[in-house]
């Protein structure tokens, strides 16, 4: 019994850290993501640090929806590259560019993902 509880607490850990990387590799806070994700920011924080040991699937859900991950990606070790923010590529850059110049306000940009998200989710795409 005790080595079950030894590897749901490694899983845990395991889970936290790697949604704690995924996040920071994607420049949100824990405040960010948890509003985002509509879960509790304490239960995130819990995850994060491995206190909470057994995150519902709901909640891997959500937060792997915010963060563009599987929900499978979480059981995955934190590989330094989670770490590094992601690159984007020219493509990405100049329609940034052209998003910036044309008056869009970081604000806007992410209500229209917000709602994108939402119609995803809704079955509307």
């Amino acid at each position: 019994m005790v080595s079950d509880y030894s590897e749901d607490a490694a899983a845990s850990a395991l889970i936290g850290a790697k949604i704690r990387s995924l996040r920071k590799r994607r420049g949100l806070t824990l405040t960010q993501l948890s509003e985002l994700a509509g879960v509790a920011k304490s239960y995130l924080s819990s995850i994060e640090r491995g206190i909470q040991n057994n995150p519902s699937i709901q909640f891997l859900e959500k937060v792997s929806i915010i963060l563009d991950v599987s929900v499978e990606q979480f059981w995955q070790p934190v590989h330094e590259a989670d770490m590094r923010p992601p690159k984007l590529d020219r493509e990405w850059q100049e329609l940034i560019r052209e998003a910036i110049r044309s008056g869009l306000t970081k604000k806007q940009f992410r209500e229209y993902m917000e709602f994108t998200k939402w119609k995803k989710n809704r079955g509307g795409f």
